[in-house]
Parts: structure tokens; sequence; C-alpha cells
């Protein structure tokens, strides 16, 4: 139990700050295409208390205990955007859907490069810096790759609806109201026929970090 309770010391500010980062991006990106909204509410500061959901932060603890440290889900609160002030609803949105996924590519490539030129070795990275760094590289990977699935109201679902029809994209963002049905389905897809989504995330792992015989 110590031991696991060490792990989540060192994972819970790392998802955390990560998380943070995702919802500024898309916050950053949507004041850029003319939304105030993010900025108005101070949705744009990196204090991840400010982006903290309440259940969804305990979720995150919940599933790392009761699954031994395997998995952690959970989510931060949404960056409140109003697509009403972009010049192309659908464009700009898509724009804003890639933004967080963007930094959570961001943060894997910069982690990565640490690792390569400090830790190349895989049994370097038994001290606490090294897994934190890793972690960073693991975490993000992640959250891109999650967050890219095109299903509502995932930010996959942002950039399929930048190529629809307007009438399509209408019904297609009416999914987004189903949006919570659709995450509990994808977690419990992933609980039972994980190795699907990691055959996704094992060769960008060994993109990043070909010396660690992932």
């Amino acid at each position: 139990m110590r031991e696991l309770l060490i792990q989540l010391a060192v994972t819970a500010p790392v998802l955390l700050f990560s998380m943070t980062l995702h919802e500024v991006s898309h916050g950053y990106m949507a004041y850029r295409l003319g939304d105030w909204t993010a900025a108005s509410q101070k949705r744009l500061s990196l204090n991840p208390l400010r982006h903290l959901d309440p259940f969804g932060t305990l979720l995150l603890v919940m599933t790392f205990i009761f699954s031994a440290g395997r998995m952690m889900f959970g989510w931060a609160k949404p960056v409140p955007v109003n697509p009403g002030n972009f010049k192309s609803h659908q464009r700009g949105m898509a724009w804003v859907g890639i933004a967080g996924p963007s930094a959570n590519l961001l943060l894997a490539g910069v982690s990565a490069l640490v690792l390569n030129i400090f830790y190349p070795d895989p049994a370097s990275t038994s001290g606490l810096l090294p897994i934190a760094i890793f972690r960073i590289f693991q975490l993000n990977v992640i959250l891109m790759v999650f967050n890219l699935i095109p299903v509502p109201p995932l930010d996959g679902s942002r950039i399929v609806g930048a190529f629809l029809t307007p009438r399509s994209y209408i019904k297609w963002i009416k999914l987004d109201q189903y949006g919570q049905f659709f995450i509990m389905a994808l977690l419990l897809i992933m609980l039972n026929f994980g190795n699907g989504f990691y055959t996704i995330i094992m060769p960008i792992y060994q993109l990043f970090l070909p010396g660690y015989g992932f």
C-alpha cells in the first residue's frame, strides 16, 4: 500500500498539470480565434485549482487505488467556449479541439527528449525525478490518444465535425448531450479490451523512446 501511495503522489500532480495545460490550451486557442469566454472566467490560468472537477478528481484517486496503480481515470472541468464568437463554428471548434492534444504532444515530446538525453538507459529511471519525467511522457501520450478518439464530446469529435456538412454537423454536436454515456462506455471497453488501446500507444512509445524496449 505504501508503494501505491508513493506512485499516486508522483502520478497525481503530473496528471493534474497535464490536464490543466490541456484545458488551458483549448481556452487559449478559443481566445486567439475571438472567443473571450474562458479568459473572462479566468480559465486561462495554469493554476490547477481553477480547473479541478471535484468528482473527476475523486475518480482519479479511486480508480488508481482500486486498480492497484494500473490505470487512472477522471477529468478536469471543461473550459467554456462560445463557438458563436468564431468566424466558422465548425472550423473554430476543430482548432479548439486539436489544441488540447497538441499540448499533450508537446509535453510528451519535451519529456521524451529529457529522458533520451539524461536517462537513455531504462535502468537509470529508478530515481524519483526520472520516474516523474517518465510519467509525464506516458500520461501525456495516453491523454493525447484518448482525447483524439472521435466520440463526442472528446476532442476527436470536434476535428471530425470540421469535415461534416452543416446539416450533419448539427446532428453530430447534439450527441454531446450523451457524452457521459459515451465516456463510460469507452472506459468499460478499455477495462475489458485495453490491449486494443495499447496497440495504438505502443508505437508512439517506441518512436519517442526507442532505447526503452517497449
